[in-house]
């Protein structure tokens, strides 16, 4: 998980409403069509997994295997947002940062090879249909939780309005995928501009949004982040969602492995891949 910010957000969040039966994850040995480096150090995956494609909602995940078929290691799969998903091909997308051992192995699949693949994995992002305007708020890789909320959004007749946020703008994640889907608006903010600084971009958003503010907000990638749009939320009556990133060994509450943190006693804290990995931000302390 990402920590940017003072307080650890996964300490003040709670499960989202229940809305119903989510998605059966299923099994797949996708056929890698795709597999090349993007952006400064990430790299995009394109799979045909036809029944995840069919029945993810927006901000699920899936498992990915580096792993071959025969091989002992790594052992533990690897929790990827989906980024993208296409029904009619049977596709889904994936964006991933390579950060260790089991990334690394991930990039050396090639098209044409196939790759263990469980997922749609969690519980995802809950805007009602009648919800007249949202915000989404990611910073560098957590942007891929979002990107599915735009896509379901696109033609909907609900607004959008996106920050885009990373080290660089070669860093940055998701920006033309918002426009594509119809975005109102889109900040493309970094760290190396200034412009990912807390107080220009609270200066920005309250600028283009205090006079129609939005009803959602829906973040991923950073505390520091989250702790300003619960802020803003405040000050606009909003509800704000929160993808929370862990480490995993299952991704199907088997394990137990990637709690919350969020109750004491003998009460065991809601788990980030089967009551999440999308939470409500609880108002501010």
């Amino acid at each position: 998980m990402t920590t940017t910010g003072t307080r650890a957000v996964r300490d003040h969040v709670i499960p989202l409403p229940y809305t119903g039966p989510v998605p059966a994850p299923t099994w797949h040995h996708a056929e890698v069509l795709e597999h090349r480096p993007e952006a400064d150090r990430y790299q995009y995956l394109r799979l045909h997994a036809p029944s995840i494609a069919r029945t993810a909602t927006a901000g699920q995940f899936v498992m990915l295997t580096a792993a071959r078929h025969g091989e002992r290691g790594p052992v533990l799969p690897r929790p990827m947002a989906i980024y993208r998903r296409d029904t009619e091909a049977g596709t889904i997308e994936v964006v991933y940062g390579v950060v260790g051992d089991g990334t690394r192995k991930l990039t050396t699949f090639a098209a044409g090879e196939t790759m263990l693949v469980v997922g749609p994995l969690g519980r995802g992002f809950h805007v009602p249909a009648d919800t007249p305007r949202v915000l989404l708020v990611g910073r560098g890789i957590g942007t891929c939780s979002l990107t599915t909320v735009a896509q379901d959004l696109a033609g909907s007749g609900t607004e959008l309005v996106a920050v885009a946020s990373g080290r660089t703008p070669q860093a940055v994640i998701g920006a033309d995928f918002y426009h594509e889907c119809g975005a109102e608006r889109v900040l493309t903010v970094t760290d190396a501009e200034g412009t990912s600084e807390i107080t220009r971009l609270r200066a920005q958003l309250t600028s283009a949004l205090d006079s129609a503010p939005p009803q959602r907000i829906l973040t991923c990638g950073s505390d520091r982040l989250a702790w300003l749009c619960r802020e803003l939320a405040d000050r606009w009556g909003a509800e704000v969602q929160v993808s929370l990133e862990a480490h995993m060994a299952c991704g199907l509450g088997y394990c137990h492995g990637c709690a919350t943190g969020t109750r004491g006693g003998p009460e065991e804290s809601p788990l980030i891949c089967k009551d999440g990995p999308v939470f409500r931000l609880e108002e501010s302390a």
